[in-house]
């Protein structure tokens, strides 16, 4: 009998043993339908249990981390409840989505009473008020002084080049809840006269002409506000955003002033055909047949 393993952290672990996760319940399902054996392990010890489990043969999947091997997949929510994603690979920008091509929808009633939704669910009326009161939003993530790989710029220099660009705009940088700075950080972005928040997401979205970040989640959620995205890194919801490094700051901002892509299409195309609902009815069908596109025998 083939063997797979579930390494979750402590809490969510608890929370699938109970039988309590809607799309891990179904997960667990499609496997043991398989006539495979399911076992559920902490991830604190995960990186040298993966790494014994790929030695051994045994398929696994991990809960938003590196696979090991093969036969190990890694899984993670698309931003919302109840929508998720199996993937080979750890980076948002070499999952399937990313590379894929948004087209045609092909249900414009349905697209537009799904993106109204859940834009409501959401964030309740708060899109339905949304406008444009002459601010930039920036949210930021971590490494502020460091270009990374996916990045086009360093955090730091693209801050710079929004206040470079903003005119008479007022520049609003966010600090992400889960990241803690280093004195060098913030002292990088006092020398640019900036007092950054945290919080107040919601707001500053209703608020915000449009949306500049590295690939901050952020600027996916304004989407739901009907707010246009500047990127400097490498995403897996690019498709309708505007892509800084290759447009220039300065005409980036110039065309999110009319840009106005088909949010409720994108949405509709980004979560219910290219992510797994676990609210759907035929999750298990779509889980298994993902699963067999990666090779697992179920």
């Amino acid at each position: 009998m083939s063997r797979a393993i579930l390494y979750l952290p402590d809490g969510l672990r608890q929370v699938v043993e109970s039988g309590r996760h809607p799309f891990l319940a179904r997960l667990r399902s499609v496997l043991e339908g398989a006539g495979m054996e399911v076992s559920i392990r902490s991830e604190p010890r995960g990186v040298l249990e993966r790494g014994r489990a790929a030695i051994r043969g045994d398929w696994s999947l991990v809960h938003m981390a590196r696979p090991a091997g093969r036969r190990c997949l890694t899984f993670r929510r698309a931003y919302h409840y109840p929508f998720w994603r199996i993937e080979r690979r750890a980076e948002r920008w070499e999952w399937e989505v990313a590379h894929a091509a948004f087209g045609e929808v092909p249900d414009r009633a349905e697209a537009d009473r799904f993106y109204g939704y859940w834009r409501t669910r959401l964030f309740g009326k708060g899109p339905e008020g949304a406008r444009r009161e002459g601010m930039i939003f920036v949210p930021l993530q971590g490494r502020l002084r460091e270009r990374r790989s996916f990045q086009s710029l360093a955090p730091v220099e693209m801050v710079r080049e929004v206040i470079a660009h903003a005119g008479r705009r007022e520049v609003v940088v966010s600090l992400h809840p889960n990241e803690r700075l280093d004195a060098a950080d913030l002292a990088a972005l006092e020398g640019l006269g900036v007092r950054p928040v945290t919080g107040g997401m919601e707001e500053a979205l209703a608020r915000c002409d449009l949306v500049v970040t590295e690939n901050s989640s952020v600027a996916f959620n304004g989407y739901l506000f009907g707010k246009p995205a500047v990127l400097f890194a490498r995403s897996d919801f690019h498709h309708i955003a505007l892509d800084g490094a290759a447009l220039g700051m300065a005409e980036a901002m110039r065309r999110a002033e009319t840009h106005a892509p088909d949010y409720a299409g994108y949405l509709w195309w980004f979560w219910q055909k290219m992510a797994l609902n676990a609210g759907r009815p035929e999750i298990e069908e779509r889980i298994a047949e993902r699963l067999r596109q990666l090779g697992w025998p179920v």
